[in-house]
């Protein structure tokens, strides 16, 4: 019997995924780890404890799961996307790692914009600068901490960085990569303009691989420490929302995912990179062969449906909380909520926005208001959608995944609001899986990632559009689009008021 394992590096803890030939997953462990945030707007993490954990898991799977290290054949990696992960001379973190979640890096936005330009930047990199993304992260430690920065010989993000503690080798896979600030995307190379105007040594940048691309074995000290072998072949892997993409099966023109966790994502496919969606939506190589994707991001998805409970709904559970909700018709009874409690992502890259609930009067219950919430947040990543859409794309089928996936209702309501069927997946390990897909296309053991997802991933359901309640949400998310333009400037005068 012949295994893979799939390593997803979160961000508050890893998870390993041990799959055999037919695609059953054998044994999962998961190890969490701390963030650090130190000041209002950090989150970093010590790479160490990435590494510390990971092993402390493969040991465990090696001791408790079904089969030998010899048995293993090939691990991969999904990670945490933008993390700054500096290295020096002898390949040794100089600091902690900067996470994607860090918002300290508003200036350093501020000044690539003015240094290349949005249109320039747009051109080169198809992605807007944000403050999550790596070069900003760069900019800050090359500004505030100069003299650790000259100690800088490379940089590396967070699964990167894993993986070179397991095989030695350094690289970083193109859907990562994509996600700096730093790469090409139609040349799919280091951009020299952009590390000549930032004067940024091109050499800072590692050797660039695919994400199925073998990148050592496990060496043997790495070995003796978790019980692996030697001879298991260790693959790149890519970025947390391409493993995703892969894990769900988005591989083909037209397929397209929807991920409801804390945030959320509408993930498209891409064949070609030289699409224009003037930066409201980001644009990455995909984990597959000589692919792309576009993601549109609903900064809190979930969390609007999290933060309604627990403020007031604190003491039923979450059944309760919903009871009754497929009662209520489209609309909720005239109340509409818009997600923006933290700011917006896609198609406004708003960090002063706030939510709102518009409509309210003194007839509506609990159920109206968790309906009109969870429209709310399907509203919200429709916008994506419909960017897609405008700019040619033909959405039919979406596999939605995450929370939005485990209640019936909810997939039926983004069926009618994305007017598209909604693919329910028997299982779903979300990254995970895509990674350790990777693995087992890197090993040989199918012929395409299509047919290694043919064996991996089964449908449970799939729940089509109900024309009569397409049409009215129509009419609605028309309306939903207006709040955000009727109320920016409200939320603006409002932001001198917010502790």
């Amino acid at each position: 019997m012949s295994y893979v394992i799939g390593i997803d590096l979160g961000t508050s803890a890893v998870k390993l995924l041990l799959f055999n030939k037919q695609g059953d997953i054998a044994y999962q462990v998961s190890k969490n780890y701390p963030l650090i945030q130190g000041k209002n707007g950090y989150s970093e993490q010590e790479p160490e404890a990435w590494v510390q954990q990971t092993f402390a898991g493969l040991r465990q799977l090696i001791q408790e799961g079904p089969c030998s290290a010899q048995e293993i054949e090939g691990i991969s990696f999904s990670g945490q996307m933008h993390g700054l992960v500096l290295l020096d001379e002898q390949n040794k973190p100089l600091r902690n790692a900067i996470l994607w979640n860090d918002t300290r890096t508003t200036e350093q936005c501020r000044q690539i914009y003015q240094a290349v330009g949005e249109e320039r930047l747009l051109r080169i990199t198809k992605n807007p600068a944000l403050e999550g993304f790596t070069l900003p992260k760069i900019l800050w430690v090359k500004e505030h901490e100069p003299e650790l920065f000259q100690q800088a010989k490379t940089f590396l993000l967070p699964k990167d960085y894993l993986r070179y503690r397991m095989t030695g080798e350094v690289a970083m896979d193109y859907s990562d990569a994509a996600g700096t600030l730093l790469l090409d995307m139609e040349k799919g190379q280091w951009s020299d303009e952009l590390c000549r105007i930032f004067e940024l040594n091109l050499a800072l940048c590692p050797l660039l691989v695919a994400s199925y691309d073998q990148t050592g074995t496990v060496m043997p000290e790495v070995a003796d420490e978790t019980g692996l072998s030697a001879q298991t072949k260790v693959f790149a892997g890519g970025a947390d929302n391409a493993c995703g993409a892969v894990g769900s099966g988005i591989l083909a023109d037209g397929q397209t995912l929807c991920s409801i966790g804390t945030s959320g994502v509408i993930l498209s496919y891409e064949a070609s990179s030289d699409k224009d969606f003037n930066g409201k939506v980001h644009y990455f190589h995909h984990a597959a062969p000589d692919a792309y994707y576009t993601m549109g991001v609903t900064l809190a998805a979930g969390y609007s449906l999290s933060w309604f409970k627990e403020v007031f709904g604190a003491e039923s559970s979450f059944e309760e909380f919903v009871k009754d909700i497929e009662t209520v018709e489209p609309g909720s009874n005239g109340l509409l909520f818009t997600p923006y409690i933290v700011g917006e992502r896609s198609p406004h890259a708003d960090a002063v926005i706030r939510g709102s609930f518009i409509g309210m009067d003194s007839s509506h219950r609990q159920k109206e208001f968790v309906h009109s919430v969870m429209e709310g947040i399907t509203f919200s990543l429709n916008d994506s959608v419909e960017i897609f859409r405008e700019n040619g794309k033909n959405i039919h089928s979406i596999v939605s995944t995450g929370g939005g996936a485990k209640n019936e209702y909810w997939l039926q309501m983004q069926a009618n609001i994305f007017n598209a069927d909604i693919v329910k997946l028997s299982s779903e390990q979300g990254p995970g899986v895509g990674a350790a897909m990777l693995a087992a296309y890197g090993c040989g053991w199918f012929a395409t990632l299509k047919d290694c997802a043919d064996q991996f991933l089964q449908v449970d359901r799939v729940y089509s559009p109900q024309e009569e309640k397409v049409q009215v949400y129509k009419e609605l998310f028309a309306i939903y689009q207006d709040v955000y333009h009727q109320t920016n400037s409200l939320n603006e005068r409002l932001k001198a008021y917010r502790k």
